[in-house]
């Protein structure tokens, strides 16, 4: 017997493609241990979303110093409404909060709950019901309707608690006055009710509202439909009243 027979037999290397080394293994380790690679759209949705909030905020900001009538009141909720339309609810709630953090920090909390309380909230109901393309406008222009009417009340009370007087006493008063010069035109002997009065008030500002959003269905159909990002189409008599082709 020789000492080559009495050597013990080594193991076979396993050539297959299934076996792991010991440096394979730790890379394996390493690869598991990397933090998984951002999306390449996550840099471009947060620059997005800030820009748009930025320039709700800025519209805000410059109307309310430099008001140049209802022009720049339309694209208040626009921005934050496209950045749903861009990047989701997600973003559109974290473009209002943005917006009403940096209106915080330039004018102070009371004007920033102003803008944020309709118009931000807006933004994300317009933004949500243009990304169901099947919604008429009437619904998106009813719903935006209920909330600015909301948003006019939380106004007032919101004004009358800081300045210590009741602007709904304001409001009636004007109404009445309106009130009073139709019943005269008409040639009406009585005078209005207050119940008359009252509801009078809520007819103007819900058909204010009513206006106001039908405006920014307008603005939107006209700017989202060059921008990539259409909204819902308007009724027939609107495309032929704007002289507009829809697709």
């Amino acid at each position: 017997m020789s000492i080559l027979d009495s050597l013990p037999d080594e193991p076979e290397e396993n050539l297959s493609p299934d076996s792991s080394t010991p440096h394979n293994h730790w890379l394996d380790k390493e690869q598991q241990l990397m933090p998984p690679q951002l999306k390449a759209d996550a840099p471009l949705r947060m620059v997005e979303t800030a820009f748009l909030a930025s320039a709700a905020s800025l519209i805000w900001f410059i109307n309310f110093y430099f008001p140049l009538g209802p022009v720049l009141r339309i694209f208040f909720p626009v921005p934050i409404a496209l950045v749903y339309l861009r990047w989701g609810r997600r973003a559109a709630w974290m473009s209002a909060l943005t917006s009403g953090l940096l209106l915080t920090v330039l004018m102070g909390p009371a004007r920033s709950l102003l803008f944020v309380m309709p118009y931000g909230f807006m933004g994300v109901l317009l933004g949500a019901t243009w990304c169901r393309r099947r919604v008429p406008w009437i619904v998106s222009i009813t719903l935006g309707t209920l909330l600015g009417t909301l948003g006019v009340f939380f106004r007032l009370w919101l004004l009358s608690v800081l300045s210590g007087e009741d602007l709904w006493i304001y409001v009636i008063t004007q109404v009445t006055e309106f009130i009073e010069w139709v019943f005269f035109n008409l040639s009406l002997l009585t005078s209005p009710s207050v119940f008359l009065i009252q509801v009078g008030a809520i007819a103007l500002i819900v058909l204010n509202n009513f206006i106001y959003l039908f405006v920014v269905h307008l603005a939107a159909w006209f700017l989202f439909d060059r921008l990539g990002n259409p909204i819902p189409p308007p009724p027939r008599w609107v495309q032929v009243l704007m002289d507009y082709e829809g697709q």
